[in-house]
């Protein structure tokens, strides 16, 4: 009994160490520039802003997939530097064995990139997911449209050239 636990053990370790290893398959580097974007009131990357970063990832996946099976242990951050990069990969099942999709954790963290920026009050400049490109909000649409603008411009233009006109012939005739 005790050999097979110890067996489980060591083999989920393993597994853990093979998922987190930079520039695997479905791994994904971050990197935080909290200094550049938040000046003096910067705060410090510690274990309780790693965990609401886990946090945020599995909130990402459950909204994304129809399944709410990800949990916070299912997000593994690995190699985590001074400078505040890292890597995270998402795992499917509760021993961390398996990884979820690379194209999933892309589509969830592109659908929540606004919530998750703002939870650390930084920017898609500030806060990087190198393989996932930003997202673009979209076109700001005026108020008026472009089209009722130059009908506008080209409507005063042929009521002032016509008033023009009958000012000048009333003029001739009164000469």
């Amino acid at each position: 009994m005790l050999w097979a636990v110890l067996l489980t053990v060591s083999v989920v370790g393993a597994a853990r160490a093979e998922l987190c290893k930079p520039d695997a398959q479905n791994a994904f580097k971050v990197r935080l520039s909290i200094k550049t974007a938040l000046g003096e009131n910067a705060y410090a990357w510690d274990a309780h802003e790693e965990y609401l970063f886990r946090a945020m990832v599995a909130f990402a996946m459950r909204r994304y997939s129809s399944k709410s099976t990800t949990q916070i242990s299912n997000v593994l951050l690995c190699n985590v530097t001074d400078r505040v990069s890292f890597w995270f990969v998402v795992t499917e099942s509760s021993q961390n064995v398996t990884t979820v999709p690379g194209r999933e954790v892309e589509a969830a963290i592109r659908l929540n990139r606004h919530r998750i920026n703002s939870a650390f009050l930084l920017s898609d400049q500030t806060l990087q997911f190198l393989k996932i490109t930003s997202t673009l909000s979209p076109p700001l649409e005026p108020s008026t449209p472009v089209w009722l603008i130059v009908f506008g411009v080209v409507l005063c233009l042929v009521v002032a050239g016509i008033v023009l006109l009958i000012v000048g012939g009333i003029r001739q005739r009164r000469r």
